[in-house]
């Protein structure tokens, strides 16, 4: 596929993602200014503690406030913090509860968890998603609800676009947008106010 025929497939997804009200960007900067605008804050699961090696699906584990699911037909596979598959398919995550903005660092790897230069899509469980090219773990890839809905899910495919001949779905860290519990609201309003007092004093 040339470089045109992928833009213009992003261009797509971005287009689809904005009308159902989500906003897609692949500049973290942007899309931690997007959760901080909605009172969010960041949780993120790094996948660090996940020792290496095969794990049946589904594998779950969680932040401090959000539960994920992952699956793939033929397993999952965990190599230095890196979550992938252990064939060249779909990965899934399943988030409880669902969450108003999700990001990661998605790209591909080869058997051998080389980086691979890949065609990904990133589809949200509402049916909306984006599509690029990524060559990184740090390539990176965020969504942002412009309403209440929330993202319970979403899928993570790869097509080789040069180099490896089988290419595996891969993702090195998850970022989640949430809103904070009410004690903790109350506990930043407090550390506020008590800042701003300093300033007077």
């Amino acid at each position: 596929m040339s470089k045109t025929l992928c833009t213009a497939a992003a261009v797509a997804f971005v287009a689809q993602a904005a009308q159902a009200g989500i906003i897609s960007s692949s500049n973290i900067v942007v899309w931690n200014a997007q959760v901080a605008a909605g009172g969010m804050v960041v949780e993120t699961e790094n996948f660090n503690a996940i020792a290496d090696g095969f794990y049946f699906s589904p594998f779950a584990g969680s932040t401090a406030s959000v539960g994920w699911s992952a699956s793939a037909t033929s397993g999952l596979y965990v190599e230095n913090g890196v979550f992938s598959t252990n064939a060249p398919e779909t990965l899934s995550f399943v988030f409880t509860p669902g969450v108003r903005a999700v990001a990661g660092n998605f790209f591909g790897t080869d058997i051998d968890f080389n980086n691979a230069t890949v065609l990904f899509t990133v589809q949200l469980s509402d049916g909306t998603g984006y599509t690029g090219i990524a060559s990184s773990p740090t390539d990176f890839t965020g969504f942002f609800s412009t309403t209440s809905a929330t993202i319970s899910g979403l899928t993570l495919t790869v097509s080789n676009f040069v180099g490896a001949d089988n290419v595996f779905p891969s993702v090195d860290n998850l970022y989640f947008g949430v809103v904070p519990a009410p004690g903790a609201i109350a506990l930043l309003g407090v550390a506020g106010l008590a800042g701003t007092l300093r300033r007077r004093a």
